[in-house]
C-alpha cells in the first residue's frame, strides 16, 4: 500500500489544492501534516513577534477548520509545534511515506526549511506545485522569470491579453475509512506560541475568523447577498467597516482560498448579475498580487534589502525612538496616527491607510523600511511575503513605481477622510 504525505503551510483549503488533489490520486494512503514552526514565532531585532498574536489567532482557526473539512475526506491532519526538518523525517518513517507533496515556495526562509527536510530524506520523493498564483507559471508569456517587466501594467495587460486562468481543482474524492489514523496531536492556543489572548476590537474592518469555509462565507456575502462587489472600485478606498473593500486578501494569503476560486466567482457573479468596471477591479488587484510574487521570483532576496530590487543608494537612517512613536501613533501627522493606532488594535489596515504610513516613514521620516515592512509582518492579519515586501519596495522608492511617489498625507487625509470619521474614531479612545 502507498503512501502519501500532504506537507500544508500556505495553502491551508481543500478545494483548488493540487498537492491535495495529487496526493489522493496517486496513493492508496494519504496522510497530512502542519507544523507550528517556532521560528515563525520568535522575537525579531526589532523587539516584536515575527508572527503577532492576530495572524496567529487567525492561523488557529484556519488550522482547525482545515483539519475539520480534511477528517470529511477521511484524511488525518497532524499537528506538531515543532520544525518541519524535526517532525516529517519520523512521520516518514512510522508510515512509510513515499512521496512528499507540497506548495512550492521561492523565499529564503521557506526554501531553507524545505532544504532541510529534503537534506534528512535522501531517499523520499519531493513533488511541488505553483499553487498560489492567478497565471500559472507555465502559462505565462515570458520564457523564464527574469524577462518578468519592471512595470506593472505591461505584466498585466500581456498576461490579460495572452493568458487563460486554469481551472479550479475540485475537492478529492472521500478516502476510505481505514485511511485515518488516530491522531491524537492538537492544535495549540495564542499562549501555547507565547503570544496574549485577545478580545477583538469592536471598531475593527475585519471582524472575520479565519478558515476555508469562513472565505466562501465571505465571498457569498459579498458577492452574492449584498452584491457590493459591484460598486468595489468605487469604495475600494475605504477606511471604516468590513464592507469597504471584499477583505478576501486574508484568506487569500493563507491559501485558505485560491486566487483562481475568486477569479472564478467573479466571472460567475458577471455573467449572473452584472460586469463592469467594479467587477473587473477585483481580478485587477488579483493581478498585483501575482505581479508581486513573479518580481520575487525574479529578484529573490533583493525585495529584501536596503536598496531593493533596483539598488538604489539612498540615505536611510534608523532610529529606534522613531520606530516606537510611529508604531504607538505618536507622531505629528493625525492620519498617520489613526492607521498607526488601528492596525495595534486589530491587526488591519486599509489600503489607502498602508501607503500612507509607509510613504510617511520611508520618504518623510527617512527611516529604514524594512523595518516597518517588518513590523506590518508581525501585525497583518493578511501578511502576505511578496506583497508585503513587495508593496514596501513601491512606496520606499526601492521598487516597482516608475512615478516614485511621496504622499502629501494632509491632502490625502482631506480626500479620504473628509470628516475626520476614521481619525476620530481610532484617536479619540
Amino acid at each position: 500500500m502507498s503512501t502519501g504525505l500532504i506537507w500544508f503551510e500556505n495553502n491551508l483549503r481543500i478545494k483548488d489544492n493540487e498537492a491535495l488533489a495529487e496526493a489522493c490520486k496517486s496513493h492508496d494512503r494519504t496522510i497530512a501534516i502542519y507544523c507550528f514552526d517556532p521560528r515563525k514565532f520568535e522575537i525579531t531585532k526589532y523587539g516584536f513577534p515575527k508572527t503577532g498574536k492576530f495572524r496567529a489567532k487567525f492561523l488557529l482557526e484556519s488550522i482547525t477548520q482545515l483539519q475539520q473539512n480534511l477528517e470529511k475526506l477521511n484524511i488525518s491532519l497532524l499537528i506538531f509545534q515543532k520544525k518541519p526538518e524535526d517532525i516529517i523525517p519520523e512521520i516518514v518513517e512510522n508510515h512509510k511515506v513515499e512521496v512528499i507533496y507540497f506548495q512550492k515556495e521561492w523565499t529564503s526562509e521557506e526554501k531553507e526549511v524545505i532544504e532541510a527536510v529534503r537534506n534528512k530524506l535522501p531517499n523520499t520523493e519531493f513533488r511541488s506545485f505553483y499553487s498560489q498564483f492567478l497565471f500559472h507559471p507555465e502559462d505565462i508569456p515570458y520564457e523564464d522569470f527574469s524577462k518578468i517587466p519592471k512595470v506593472y501594467t505591461e505584466f498585466r495587460k500581456k498576461c490579460e491579453k495572452q493568458v487563460d486562468v486554469r481551472d479550479e481543482i475540485e475537492i478529492p474524492q472521500q478516502k476510505s475509512e481505514n485511511n485515518l489514523l488516530e491522531n491524537t496531536s492538537e492544535i495549540p492556543n495564542l499562549s501555547d506560541l507565547g503570544l496574549e489572548e485577545f478580545q477583538q476590537d469592536s471598531r475593527t474592518a475585519f471582524p472575520f475568523e479565519g478558515g476555508e469555509d469562513e472565505a466562501w462565507k465571505r465571498i457569498q456575502e459579498y458577492f452574492w447577498n449584498t452584491k457590493n462587489l459591484s460598486a468595489y472600485k468605487q469604495t475600494r478606498n475605504g477606511l471604516l467597516g468590513k464592507d469597504y473593500s471584499s477583505k478576501l486578501s486574508a484568506w487569500l494569503a493563507n491559501g485558505s482560498i485560491s486566487a483562481v476560486s475568486i477569479y472564478h466567482e467573479v466571472k460567475k457573479f458577471e455573467k449572473e448579475v452584472t460586469k463592469n468596471q467594479d467587477t473587473y477591479w477585483l481580478i485587477f488587484e488579483l493581478i498585483w498580487r501575482d505581479f508581486f510574487k513573479y518580481i520575487s521570483l525574479k529578484h529573490g532576496n533583493s525585495i529584501f534589502k536596503l536598496g531593493g530590487i533596483l539598488d538604489k543608494k539612498l540615505e536611510w537612517n534608523f532610529d529606534n525612538i522613531a520606530l516606537e512613536k510611529w508604531m504607538e501613533g505618536k507622531t505629528k501627522e493625525a492620519f498617520v496616527d489613526a492607521n498607526m493606532k488601528e492596525i495595534a488594535a486589530t491587526g488591519f489596515m486599509s489600503n489607502r491607510g498602508r501607503q500612507n504610513v509607509n510613504s510617511y516613514w520611508a520618504k518623510q521620516l527617512k527611516q529604514d523600511w524594512r523595518a516597518g515592512a517588518a513590523y506590518f509582518e508581525s501585525m497583518l492579519i493578511d501578511y502576505d511575503v511578496h506583497s508585503n515586501w513587495g508593496n514596501w519596495m513601491y512606496n520606499s522608492g526601492v521598487g516597482n513605481d516608475p512615478r516614485d511617489r511621496k504622499f502629501n498625507i494632509k491632502s490625502q487625509a482631506d480626500r479620504y477622510d473628509p470628516n475626520k470619521e476614521h481619525q476620530d474614531t481610532w484617536l479619540q479612545h
